[in-house]
């Protein structure tokens, strides 16, 4: 009789992290799974298992002798989570990309149907009770004769640009790993995006926290947008400079921004972005309460647990490298 297949769910572990590992170990009966209370005991399970779920810091790292898959509980995870050591480790990583294509797709959509119809400035004029026809200070976007600029068509940018199809608009897609058909969209890769932050009225980002996506919005980028254009994040807070976008909608360069993820996480209060008019904003918020997302997740760790017992192709894998 074969060994089991030993799989190591990492501390630190919440309810949601064990309900996966009772659920894999009555699912996968080749399996042995093992919840470490602690690093501790962490460090002495890793030094056997086959595979682990969460992170595997660099002093634990030397001992995983037998370690070839590691499941990455996040898309997009925290920084430092790719460290050189396991990058340059032969243990294949997978992630659960894919998962949040529709919330937060549905979360960008709220934010360029609201931009484009001036919400913000009636909003402002609800809050002081005023019945004010003319409080929109920013120009009508109509959106079938609109262009989307939408960094990033994995899963999340994908669909949203599939929504903003349907609106009539024209969509501009960057991606330097397509791996989905994009519907009606027009895709090229991330070094031409230069040349065609000019043509668009929305520019979308739905890419992860890379080496080469830090501060790639910033002052000179928005400066090549149009005036009446609106910036967009719902990926990664840290690929937007908050400052020089602050900025560059303060002195009018671009017409206003929706964001969830913020380049500091709170935002400090004191930050003029909260006063800037024509501005929303959501407190990384876009998939919180989204119910179906841990079986989602779950559903990714038992498909990839399948496939690993019968030495098949991962889903989902990272490229390490690049962190995703």
């Amino acid at each position: 009789m074969p060994s089991p297949i030993k799989f190591v769910f990492m501390p630190p572990q919440d309810e949601l992290t064990r309900w996966f590992a009772r659920r894999l170990a009555d699912s996968m009966a080749e399996y042995e799974v093992v919840l470490p209370a602690n690093d501790a005991e962490a460090a002495r399970e890793i030094v056997d298992a086959d595979g682990a779920f969460g992170w595997v810091s660099p002093e634990m790292l030397p001992s995983a002798r037998k370690l070839r898959w590691l499941q990455n509980p996040d898309a997009g995870p925290f920084f430092g989570y790719y460290y050189e050591e396991l990058v340059k480790h032969p243990c294949v990583i997978s992630n659960p990309r894919g998962i949040y294509f529709d919330h937060i797709s549905h979360h960008i959509m709220m934010f360029v149907l609201a931009l484009s119809r001036g919400l913000p400035w009636y909003v402002d004029a609800q809050r002081e009770g005023r019945w004010e026809k003319d409080a929109r200070m920013s120009e009508y976007v109509s959106l079938g004769d609109a262009t989307a600029l939408i960094n990033g068509v994995g899963g999340i940018g994908a669909e949203a640009a599939r929504l903003c199809g349907a609106f009539g608009m024209r969509v501009i897609g960057l991606e330097p790993r397509v791996e989905r058909e994009v519907w009606g969209a027009e895709i090229h890769p991330p070094e031409e995006i230069d040349r065609w932050l000019p043509e668009a009225d929305f520019v979308i980002s739905t890419v992860p926290h890379t080496p080469e996506t830090e501060g790639m919005f910033n002052a000179e980028r928005f400066g090549l947008m149009k005036s009446t254009a609106y910036f967009i994040n719902v990926g990664r807070g840290m690929v937007c400079k908050i400052d020089d976008l602050a900025n560059a909608i303060e002195s009018g360069e671009i017409a206003g921004c929706g964001l969830d993820v913020y380049e500091i996480e709170p935002l400090p209060s004191e930050h003029k972005l909260w006063r800037l008019p024509n501005v929303l904003m959501t407190p990384h918020v876009a998939v919180r309460d989204a119910g179906d997302i841990p079986e989602r997740r779950f559903q990714i760790i038992l498909e990839n647990a399948r496939r690993f017992a019968r030495g098949e192709e991962l889903m989902n894998v990272v490229d390490k490298e690049r962190w995703y």
